[in-house]
């Protein structure tokens, strides 16, 4: 594909960049050579790969969710804690409603 100094210029003002007509030039043929690549990617055949978000196959390894009802480190004093809250509302704590 073959970009032209004025695409490059279009493209530049909807990006809110500032270019010389020398940055104009000299960034068409870079431009070209981009889309080509990209282009080329298309010609790959991906039938039957599985999209990924990275190299490796990674998995959360999640703990079990818990509560720590030991009062040595610091669980099992809900009601405690909730009676410092300027508002508590079913075993939690009240907040305003930010959303109308």
């Amino acid at each position: 594909m073959s970009v032209d100094k004025a695409t490059v210029a279009k493209i530049a003002s909807l990006a809110r960049i500032k270019m010389s007509d020398e940055e104009l030039e000299r960034m068409a043929p870079e431009l070209s050579n981009i889309l080509d690549w990209v282009e080329q990617l298309g010609e790959v055949d991906c039938t039957g790969v599985e999209p990924m978000t990275a190299v490796i196959a990674n998995r959360q390894r999640l703990r079990d969710d818990e509560v720590n009802a030991d009062p040595k480190t610091g669980g099992g004093k809900r009601d405690e804690v909730l009676a410092n809250a300027p508002a508590a509302e079913h075993g939690f704590f009240g907040v305003p409603k930010v959303i109308e």
